[in-house]
């Protein structure tokens, strides 16, 4: 993927909104985590922690990246991000933020480098499959995630109370990356093409049905689990 070429921006542009409604939750545990330490070093506390967490995420990025190139673990990856999806969706009107917290400086550290690791699952996978392999995308994709955490959680709240169409769009841009992992795995190559080629009309049609699908069937499925918990 050319730097700066058009499908660069819109990998960019995913790899911003999946930042954007993945990294709150992220953002909520580390201030929870921190919550019991003294002010002076409470705001210590979540920069060195959330520092500690980015280290961690860019290895298990890169480990994503690496490891989406062995066959077959493209469509894995592609239908775990589906589940992640349909799950942001299901979760969206839970009001359950309760968090580990801790009284020490180095305690507040690692509980945030923890849950961060644990919870960063659905971000990495994300972005890994967003960026297609352009490591320089998955970098920036880092970078915009370390403000995001640091100082987004009320800003993150604060955009999707006010506009929870937010989630609605966060969870269709994942769905669509789910979708396009699964069509550029290699073994699927027969059924749907390879993308750095001319496209035949049935494989364009193929594509397109599940990118299709995907979207539809996440944000139907997430209405549906909404609905019938209220």
């Amino acid at each position: 993927m050319d730097m700066f070429s058009t499908p660069w921006w819109s990998a960019l542009l995913a790899i911003v909104l999946i930042d954007l409604v993945l990294a709150g939750d992220n953002a909520i545990v580390i201030a929870l985590a921190a919550r019991n330490l003294p002010p002076r070093l409470k705001g210590k506390a979540i920069l060195w922690g959330t520092v500690g967490a980015i280290g961690v995420r860019a290895l298990m990025t890169v480990g994503v990246v690496w490891l989406l190139k062995i066959p077959g673990l493209m469509a894995v990856g592609g239908l775990a991000l589906l589940w992640i999806a349909y799950q942001l969706l299901a979760d969206s009107g839970s009001e359950a933020h309760d968090g580990p917290s801790a009284t020490t400086f180095m305690g507040a550290m690692k509980t945030i480098i923890v849950a961060d690791a644990l919870m960063g699952v659905d971000n990495v996978l994300g972005v890994a499959g967003a960026a297609h392999g352009a490591f320089d995308l998955v970098l920036i994709g880092l970078l915009i995630s370390v403000p995001i955490v640091v100082y987004g959680s009320t800003v993150v709240l604060r955009l999707v109370e006010r506009f929870p169409v937010i989630i609605q769009l966060g969870a269709a841009v994942l769905a669509f990356t789910a979708a396009k992992m699964v069509v550029s795995e290699p073994l699927l190559m027969p059924v749907f093409g390879d993308a750095h080629s001319v496209l035949q009309p049935v494989q364009t049609a193929a594509r397109w049905s599940v990118y299709t699908m995907a979207v539809l069937g996440v944000l139907a499925a997430g209405w549906w689990a909404q609905r019938r918990r209220v």
